[in-house]
């Protein structure tokens, strides 16, 4: 199996419990891995310090980038970049997206993924959603990209807030094509 090139962008919406597992379980996974670069908005830094009581965002072996740093590698095609997560994505991210507004790295890098026809991952996490952001998903998802909505599940019955958050990070990692030990659904007898 090739190794993955994959960057994370992390908005200043509302989750960034999602964002820390994410990066956790990318971590695990390494051997499946060749680089991944991260790009963390200035609002994502302050929401992260809000929800989750500390920057430990700081502590992970990922080469992070400046949200105007147009010289990272992913901010071209050439780089080969074949997945991109968006967790948390904000409706003002997703909208920029979908408008093909390239005003940041994270844009930038969105509209490489699409016009490359990668893997572009949006983990939108806002509700309710009214007709811009639903017209904007289908925007993104009919340009390729896939919107996956930070719903958790329940069928393997979480016990923590670490563990519900979990479940929609094993999601997101299925959708990269990473291989990696979760629950799969295999009914009530399972």
């Amino acid at each position: 199996m090739m190794k993955k090139k994959i960057v994370v962008a992390i908005t200043g919406a509302s989750g960034s419990i999602y964002a820390k597992l994410l990066l956790e379980k990318l971590q695990a996974l390494h051997q499946q891995i060749q680089e991944v670069g991260v790009v963390m908005s200035d609002n994502a830094r302050d929401v992260w310090k809000f929800e989750l009581g500390n920057e430990s965002y700081q502590d992970f072996p990922f080469k992070f980038y400046s949200k105007t740093d147009f010289w990272a590698p992913f901010a071209s095609g050439s780089a080969r970049f074949d997945t991109m997560i968006i967790v948390p994505c904000s409706m003002g991210t997703l909208g920029r997206i979908a408008g093909g507004i390239s005003n940041d790295l994270t844009t930038r890098s969105a509209d490489v993924i699409l016009k490359e026809r990668r893997k572009l991952i949006l983990v939108a996490r806002d509700t309710p959603l009214n007709l811009i952001h639903l017209r904007n998903m289908q925007t993104v998802t009919e340009a390729g990209g896939i919107i996956c909505p930070a719903v958790p599940s329940f069928y393997s019955r979480p016990k923590t807030i670490e563990e519900v958050a979990m479940t929609v990070v094993n999601r997101i990692i299925d959708l990269t094509g990473l291989e990696h030990e979760t629950y799969r659904w295999s009914g009530p007898e399972g």
